[in-house]
């Protein structure tokens, strides 16, 4: 069994214009990088279907699912809030992102294959049950954990997420599930300027100051995410897989390297191995500078797909 690799052409139509650092150029980036490696030919390719309303509703409340449909424009753009807008093409794209995370959860738990990695766009993690924020309006990774449990019946299911940014969305959402834990690192005082206090035994946020570089990244995953996950024993884990805590990445201001995705994929990997019979569901969220974005996803992927 290999790595499927999860995306769709209508991801590359959401567009919040030119200067928008949320951009198509990103899932180019990836693309290019994995034919340039060779990587992309040892990988199981699938389109992203279209997530259903049915799925979509068990993280988030219908009217919001119906106010993005009902703010699709025919042309041009509306904004959703400072930094997250809809053009004609956006809500099959995040229909398509949610979508391919149901994919690829049915194809874990099924064992077509051994993980998945979805490139898709727009991101997830900051979308909440009623409210997108953040570049987001479906929360991906939520749907897929959601969709996992319920077809699964699994007990306990991890989201990793490394994304230099809190995944918000994802704690509002499964705040009160005992069934779900949510392990995040990120940058802290900034956006979404949440997380630091809000932690609880499976809310494990591990907030890193600006400038805090692999050395404080790899403690605070060993100090932090890995006695709780021991103790937690998931079942199957999704990773909110972010790539803007990166060192030439100008959104924040971590300062990780190409080497510790690798090392923090290793970690993921080995823990899906020991709880989890090596089920993991990758999902693109941020990672902004194309070049370190491609490099790191295809690191990451390799990790994923080898033996």
């Amino acid at each position: 069994m290999q790595t499927a690799y999860i995306s769709h052409p209508d991801c590359l139509k959401h567009d919040m214009g030119i200067y928008h650092p949320e951009s198509p150029q990103r899932l180019m980036a990836i693309e290019n990088q994995l034919q340039a490696t060779g990587l992309l030919s040892q990988l199981q390719r699938y389109e992203a279907p279209l997530a259903s309303t049915e799925q979509l509703a068990r993280v988030h409340t219908r009217d919001y699912i119906e106010s993005i449909r009902l703010a699709a424009p025919d042309a041009g753009l509306v904004a959703l809030d400072p930094d997250t807008a809809m053009n004609p093409f956006t809500l099959n794209a995040a229909l398509r992102a949610a979508g391919a995370v149901v994919l690829a959860t049915e194809l874990v738990l099924t064992d077509k294959v051994n993980n998945a990695f979805c490139a898709v766009r727009p991101p997830g993690h900051h979308a909440e049950s009623d409210r997108a924020m953040g570049f987001c309006l479906f929360n991906n990774v939520a749907v897929g954990v959601a969709h996992a449990i319920h077809h699964s019946h699994l007990q306990h299911v991890a989201i990793m997420d490394f994304d230099v940014h809190h995944g918000n969305g994802s704690e509002e959402i499964f705040r009160n599930n005992p069934q779900v834990m949510l392990c995040s690192t990120f940058q802290h005082p900034f956006y979404p300027y949440c997380g630091a206090d809000s932690g609880n035994q499976r809310m494990i946020n591990v907030p890193l100051q600006r400038g805090a570089d692999g050395v404080i990244f790899r403690k605070a995953v060993i100090d932090y995410w890995l006695p709780a996950l021991e103790a937690f024993k998931p079942e199957m884990i999704f990773v909110s897989a972010g790539f803007d805590a990166h060192r030439d990445d100008e959104m924040a201001q971590l300062q990780l390297c190409d080497d510790d995705y690798v090392w923090i994929t290793q970690q993921i990997k080995a823990i899906a191995n020991q709880h989890a019979s090596g089920r993991i569901v990758s999902v693109l969220e941020g990672g902004y500078e194309l070049k370190a974005l491609g490099r790191c996803v295809a690191a990451h992927i390799g990790v994923l797909n080898a033996d």
